[in-house]
């Protein structure tokens, strides 16, 4: 009863996840590319060093990073997550540097930190922030994408099968074998207990190759795994669904299809447009008869109709 699916990309973790990147250079031309991006971008906004001596020293692509870096909060958004991490008691903040400091050694960018220095934590609230701003913002639409695509894949198993459907749909290295699900997992053998807490299930963008969990089994627990990646197709200059509806209109037809109940908001999010212009362009094709809304307190939720789905059969297969 207490399963849950992340509605949305959790800034915390892709962080986590791309720093994992940057330090792993792994995963070929294209990352490669991203990297010189990344760097060429914290280099203009003078955060390289701080990422070198602050955010690579406390998430290092090691056993053991500390939790209090992603707080449950994160799921509400970059700021919630920001702010947690300000909120965090000193005596916690001590007790996993302390931690990360026999895994990996010390370092002399997070002596402020250790000392419970709030001038430090603040600091590092700035750093994450201006971090996600330059590294991720341009490549938020697709880190979206991903997670929503895959939110579609396990929402249509919970649909149709219930929870263990979708546990047994879930991507390879994991595996559903009731009551147990047993997961590859790089940081060695161990079992996580929920003691009727629940999972909550946050697929990943940026996270490769092994799933992850929170070091501490007594927070809330957490499954972070590598999204499954939908393939990547070329823009067509000739796409007569473009033609037809408008590049944006075509666009969102064919987000509404990959991700069934996405919000204006998370549209909006994927788009890069505001959620007024989303909400003009999706009125249009609801009263197009391509899609249905339906509202459910402050959220207006989408879904492609039969017409929809058949316009755009040819498209997307």
């Amino acid at each position: 009863m207490r399963i849950r699916l992340t509605p949305q990309a959790d800034p915390m973790w892709e962080i986590v996840g791309s720093l994992h990147r940057i330090q792993a250079r792994d995963g070929g031309p294209a990352l490669a590319q991203w990297r010189r991006k990344v760097r060429d971008n914290l280099s203009e906004v003078a955060l390289l060093s701080s990422v070198r001596t602050l955010l690579n020293p406390l998430l290092p692509r090691a056993r053991y990073f500390p939790d209090f870096l992603t707080p449950t909060a994160s799921g509400d958004g970059l700021d919630s997550g920001i702010e947690a991490i300000l909120d965090t008691p000193p005596s916690r903040v001590r007790t996993e540097l302390e931690i990360l400091r026999r895994h990996t050694g010390s370092a002399a960018g997070l002596d402020g930190l250790a000392r419970g220095d709030l001038r430090s934590l603040r600091h590092l609230g700035r750093v994450v922030a201006g971090y996600h701003h330059a590294a991720l913002a341009d490549d938020w639409p697709a880190v979206e994408s991903t997670v929503q695509n895959e939110r579609a894949v396990l929402t249509h198993h919970l649909a149709a099968g219930g929870v263990e459907a979708m546990f047994a749909a879930l991507p390879s290295g994991m595996r559903w074998r009731p009551p147990v699900l047993e997961v590859a997992y790089a940081a060695g053998d161990q079992e996580l207990h929920l003691r009727g807490r629940g999972l909550t299930l946050i697929p990943s963008h940026f996270c490769r190759g092994t799933p992850i969990t929170l070091a501490d089994p007594d927070l809330p627990p957490v499954l972070v795994y590598p999204a499954r990646r939908p393939p990547r197709r070329a823009p067509d200059p000739a796409d007569p669904l473009t033609g037809l509806l408008g590049r944006t209109r075509a666009h969102l037809l064919r987000l509404i299809a990959a991700a069934p109940g996405c919000t204006t908001g998370q549209l909006a999010t994927r788009t890069g447009v505001s959620a007024s212009t989303v909400s003009e362009h999706t009125t249009i094709l609801r009263r197009s008869g391509l899609i249905d809304s339906v509202r459910h307190t402050n959220l207006v939720m989408h879904r492609l109709t039969h017409n929809g789905a058949l316009i755009l059969q040819k498209r997307i297969d």
